[in-house]
């Protein structure tokens, strides 16, 4: 892997580790310790860089492959359902909504080995660059939520404050909300794509 896919493959890395300080499998008190709130704040941020800098480095560095175009959103769809799973065990993010982001990145790369099979590495679109920001805007206020919780349960008397809970939850349910509906519309656009390459290039023989 050149130096841009080591950068990505640190995303891919910091998935499990997210849900194993989400969910610590032997802390007492499972994941209400607040020793995590700002382990889980530092794997957030450090993904979230990585997934700018490895774009950074490949253009400046001359290193953009159709390896890395597959590389880079495969490690954004690990890091993003990581990070949902853990909201929906937690009871912050609604099953249904995940499943349909589920279907929808499953769906995706159905559609990137079709593509594939033509001869073409398809990369992020703009559609799906977009998604990814309104994904890290949601994630980032659902680990709000939880950091929240996760010390109101150590000190219950300073951090119990509802409202700004209720009002946090609000919006970050709107955003979960506007961010599902923008990954339906990217994936319409990666069918349309491949629907109009499909009509360009002929499929190779399998």
């Amino acid at each position: 892997m050149k130096a841009a896919d080591k950068i990505t493959a640190i995303r891919i890395l910091l998935a499990p580790v997210f849900c194993l300080v989400y969910f610590p499998p032997f802390q007492t008190g499972g994941g209400s310790a607040p020793w995590t709130v700002p382990v889980l704040w530092i794997i957030f941020g450090v993904s979230e860089i990585t997934d700018m800098l490895d774009g950074f480095v490949a253009r400046k560095l001359g290193e953009v492959s159709d390896f890395g175009k597959l590389f880079d959103p495969f490690a954004d769809t690990l890091v993003q359902l990581s990070y949902f799973l853990c909201f929906v065990l937690d009871g912050i993010f609604p099953v249904f909504l995940f499943l349909v982001v589920l279907y929808r990145e499953f769906s995706i790369l159905f559609v990137r080995n079709l593509m594939l099979r033509k001869g073409i590495a398809m990369g992020a679109r703009m559609t799906g660059k977009i998604k990814t920001l309104a994904y890290i805007i949601t994630g980032a206020g659902a680990l709000g939520i939880s950091s929240l919780d996760r010390l109101r349960a150590s000190e219950p008397g300073f951090f119990n404050m509802p409202q700004v809970r209720s009002g946090l939850y609000m919006a970050v349910m709107g955003a979960f909300v506007f961010s599902v509906f923008l990954s339906v519309l990217s994936f319409i656009d990666y069918v349309r794509v491949y629907r109009k390459a499909g009509s360009e290039v002929p499929c190779k023989a399998s």
